[in-house]
């Protein structure tokens, strides 16, 4: 039996140039407190970039608030779910809204050509193409693209030094790149046509948008898709995967993981047994003695 429908999750991104941040938080932290939303809002000079969870009556009202406020029409990719996906909202201001540590790039004025899901099936399967998937490697071990280069790092920041060895072997080519919403590949795809690069392609809407489209129709999408929520991962019809996150080091994890001796709820997974120390494995072994304790007592903790 299917759960009723009673939330939305609404995932968008808006590289504009933003002069009164403070003033977007205070009025974005009012709307959605008072509508019960849940989620994570990162602001900065550049844009905004932001999930949230919001009852499904008040979805079409925070996407007319935050088009009027920010006055442009934006981008939005909804997805059904029973329940919030996010245990609280928070709203931060930051240098950039997808950190990647580089000056001057401007998403907003230049970025590679943006290709429909439709065309997207067409433009990978082109011998011509270099499929480059720019999420951290974590994600893409989950799930990715047919014949995808994985940049295989572990924070976007690394993303200009993997451009700089890899130029000679993708610079003429036709690179076509993709994320989870957009945000990531729209501000690597801007650093690339900085750089010189020509023919720059970049999947709209990410991989959530070509699941919603496509469903995976072409089956060139294989394993699951990592979301940076409570679900940790989505499938190609959008419902909630099948793995489960360390919460000592933040990675996806399996039955598989779940049944190595490497494996303690809460404190360690075969992913970060070795590299974790003494100390930080006591200090979250205690926080899960708290995560237990809080449900007991009927409450969510919130380092959960």
């Amino acid at each position: 039996m299917h759960k009723k429908t009673e939330y939305k999750v609404i995932s968008f991104y808006e590289f504009i140039n933003l002069n009164k941040i403070e003033q977007l938080k205070f009025e974005l932290n009012d709307f959605l407190k008072r509508k019960k939303a849940k989620g994570t809002i990162l602001i900065a000079t550049e844009g905004v970039n932001g999930t949230i969870s919001i009852k499904k009556d008040h979805s079409l009202k925070f996407k007319n608030f935050i088009n009027k406020i920010l006055n442009k029409k934006i981008f939005f990719k909804v997805q059904n779910h029973f329940e919030h996906v996010f245990l609280r909202l928070k709203i931060k201001i930051k240098p950039e809204i997808i950190r990647m540590g580089q000056k001057n790039i401007h998403p907003n004025l230049n970025t590679g050509l943006h290709v429909d899901s439709d065309e997207w099936d067409k433009l990978i399967t082109d011998k011509q193409t270099i499929l480059i998937d720019t999420r951290n490697n974590y994600e893409s071990k989950i799930g990715t693209f047919k014949g995808s280069i994985l940049v295989n790092s572990s924070n976007f920041t690394e993303f200009p030094k993997w451009v700089k060895k890899n130029e000679k072997k993708i610079k003429n080519k036709k690179v076509a790149m993709f994320c989870t919403g957009g945000v990531r590949c729209e501000k690597a795809s801007s650093y690339l046509k900085k750089n010189g690069f020509k023919n720059v392609f970049q999947l709209e809407g990410g991989i959530i948008s070509y699941f919603q489209q496509t469903k995976n129709k072409s089956k060139n999408w294989i394993g699951e898709c990592f979301v940076f929520d409570e679900r940790v991962s989505i499938t190609e019809n959008l419902s909630k995967g099948n793995y489960d996150q360390c919460f000592a080091c933040r990675t996806p994890i399996n039955e598989k993981d779940k049944n190595s001796k490497m494996f303690k709820k809460g404190i360690s997974c075969p992913n970060c047994y070795e590299i974790t120390t003494t100390k930080q494995k006591k200090s979250f072994e205690e926080r899960n003695k708290q995560i237990s304790l809080a449900k007991k007592k009927g409450i969510k903790h919130l380092g959960n």
